[in-house]
């Protein structure tokens, strides 16, 4: 007998796949809908992923506005939680929400159940749900990308991926390189700074940079009130704003995108640099700026401009993978792209749910507040 026919067959209405911010937010609405579930992490403990992110780690929206569902953040917390923050308010989640996750149980298969029944088959090494509603939660970092750059093998410096950061403290008085100038890029280069390490910043190609606040307002804030127009006429209006909160780029030698930020994230799912400082220091001159790289030397990075420096280490900020495929396999496919704002990112086919992959102007926390409460709506409708 297969090992997998030997499983102990479970029926339950509807199985959540992944214990971060998105499964959580969906088992809570869930719960409060009265709807039976499962909760299912690969983890021995919820939000392994949070907790992996460097120490430095601040949400780049404010805590106003990344709530997950029925739970505000507590009175105390900074307008902006930092790493430790998101954790305990995740903790404290689960006990206020009732929640009870199973951990250590991960996610092998999901697959549509086929012999005359409807719905769905989410298999773990412990048991075959079969469910008529299944909600992939997994999040949109979970397999970091690494690119295979020419010469990496021949570096002798310490090369890691941003997901393997945690702080600059190893590194103080040497040489750092960040690939990449996204969120996690911005603030490993400032880290960096702030522990005495000489940062550079390698940036390829031209970006979107927003400024986190405004005159004292979070920039989240305006970008709510353009985001009910077309991508291109908001990021129109929002272009002086823009302008005044970063300055002229240029002078630093960093390249503008030829489209705004709105229509950066409705066209690419990719969010801008929501700068909390980095800019700053660049303009300084306390972190250098380089351009793209060409590939490893023995000591450090040839960039494309063909020069050579030396660097201690390198610092790839180069993103993620979401990975579906080692979920849904085929199904993957079907699902289409993720890291979109389309409707159709949250429900890809009848009963298979995504949360916590649709890229945002509303910031992550916040758009998964939005999607959960839809999914569970959408579920307690097709019961």
């Amino acid at each position: 007998m297969a090992a997998s026919e030997a499983l102990e067959e479970v029926r339950v209405p509807v199985v959540v796949a992944g214990a971060g911010p998105a499964g959580l937010a969906t088992a809570a609405c869930l719960t409060r809908a009265g709807v039976e579930h499962v909760l299912l992490e690969q983890a021995p403990e919820i939000a392994a992923s949070w907790r992996r992110h460097y120490d430095r780690l601040h949400l780049h929206t404010p805590k106003g506005i990344s709530a997950l569902p029925y739970l505000p953040y507590p009175r105390g917390t900074p307008r902006y939680p930092s790493r430790d923050d998101v954790i305990a308010y995740l903790e404290r989640y689960v006990g206020a929400m009732g929640l009870r996750p199973r951990l250590g149980e991960a996610v092998q298969a999901i697959d549509a159940a086929g012999d005359g029944d409807e719905g769905w088959v989410a298999q773990t090494a412990r048991a075959r749900y079969r469910c008529r509603h299944v909600v992939v939660a997994t999040g949109l970092a979970r397999v970091p990308r690494l690119p295979d750059w020419p010469g990496r093998e021949q570096y002798r410096g310490e090369l890691l991926h941003s997901g393997a950061y945690r702080n600059g403290a190893v590194w103080r008085g040497r040489r750092v390189l960040v690939i990449g100038i996204g969120n996690s890029g911005g603030e490993i280069a400032l880290d960096l700074l702030e522990q005495g390490a000489t940062a550079a910043i390698s940036v390829r190609g031209p970006v979107n940079v927003i400024p986190r606040d405004l005159l004292g307002i979070p920039i989240l804030a305006v970008g709510a009130f353009l985001r009910v127009l077309p991508s291109w006429l908001g990021d129109l209006l929002g272009r002086p704003l823009v302008r005044l909160g970063t300055g002229d780029l240029g002078r630093i030698g960093l390249r503008r995108l030829p489209y705004g930020p709105l229509t950066q994230v409705d066209r690419h799912g990719r969010i801008p640099l929501i700068d909390a400082g980095t800019i700053a220091q660049l303009r300084a001159g306390r972190i250098a700026l380089r351009p793209g790289i060409r590939g490893f030397t023995a000591d450090g990075v040839r960039f494309d401009d063909g020069r050579e420096e030396p660097f201690d280490a390198v610092v790839a900020a180069t993103g993620y993978s979401p990975a579906l495929e080692q979920a849904l396999g085929g199904l993957a496919e079907l699902c289409g792209s993720t890291g979109l704002t389309a409707d159709a990112a949250i429900h890809p086919r009848p009963g298979l749910h995504l949360c916590g992959f649709r890229i945002s102007t509303r910031g992550m926390l916040n758009q998964i507040r939005h999607d959960a409460q839809r999914i569970a709506r959408a579920i307690v409708a097709a019961s």
